[in-house]
């Protein structure tokens, strides 16, 4: 039987996709592709608000293993590239799932490309019965086609559930209006729009994940993974990051 959830009205958002990029999941500048410390620390995150009720969807990224925009510029054929990807972001699921298990949160992931030995496929409508039931739902192998990324992903998936916003973990604790890193004077955005964040450029997601968020209403929020507790504050509505909206 699964555990009945808590009540979520002190929290702002019910339903939400947690984008993560694999490059999250490293740690320190050449360590390990999947740093043990920097998974647990990430979902504590993750189980703080799934302890408050929220229904959390995970979609992860497989930069820390292997990209394919990088094999494609070392030979490798963008297709194949773009499929080795893919498989990174299972590894990265399945290594989230574990250390979720391990803290006592129930999983289920499910994959964009059949591999029924280790993740379910795709079906929109288990995934948000997993969600009622109280599980977390992580989402790999991207949306199973080549030429699309995570952000794609984020974007589909949080449509298709019908999610009230994308969290997006970053390194930095926002959009800026430049790169902060070579501009001390860049100014951050506490909230933007979609037409205004189009037209000065800022590189929120990738232009066919950004043209569905638009399309379909659906707010992304920017923030900083480094803070131990920043999920926890975007969800009970604490100002943190950038939320990109309509």
């Amino acid at each position: 039987m699964p555990t009945p959830k808590p009540a979520v009205s002190a929290v702002k958002y019910k339903r939400i996709i947690l984008k993560l990029s694999g490059e999250v999941l490293r740690g320190g500048k050449n360590g390990d592709a999947i740093d043990a410390a920097t998974l647990e620390k990430t979902c504590q995150q993750v189980k703080e608000i799934h302890d408050l009720g929220v229904e959390v969807c995970v979609v992860i990224g497989g930069g820390n293993i292997f990209r394919g925009l990088n094999g494609a510029k070392r030979g490798v054929d963008r297709t194949t590239g773009d499929y080795m990807g893919m498989l990174a972001t299972v590894i990265n699921g399945l290594a989230i799932m574990d250390c979720l298990e391990k803290l006592g949160v129930t999983t289920r992931v499910q994959s964009a490309i059949p591999m029924n030995q280790i993740a379910e496929p795709f079906i929109l409508r288990r995934a948000i019965r997993h969600l009622e039931k109280g599980r977390v739902v992580i989402f790999v192998a991207g949306t199973g086609n080549p030429y699309f990324s995570t952000d794609t992903t984020a974007a589909l998936r949080a449509s298709e559930m019908h999610a009230d916003i994308i969290m997006k973990a970053t390194k930095v604790d926002g959009i800026y209006d430049k790169d902060p890193k070579k501009h001390p004077d860049a100014v951050k955005y506490d909230e933007i729009t979609y037409i205004d964040a189009l037209k000065q450029r800022l590189n929120v997601m990738d232009s066919t994940a950004f043209s569905l968020c638009l399309d379909n209403n659906v707010p992304i929020m920017v923030f900083d993974l480094n803070d131990e507790h920043a999920i926890r504050k975007a969800i009970v509505g604490e100002k943190i990051g950038t939320l990109v909206h309509g």
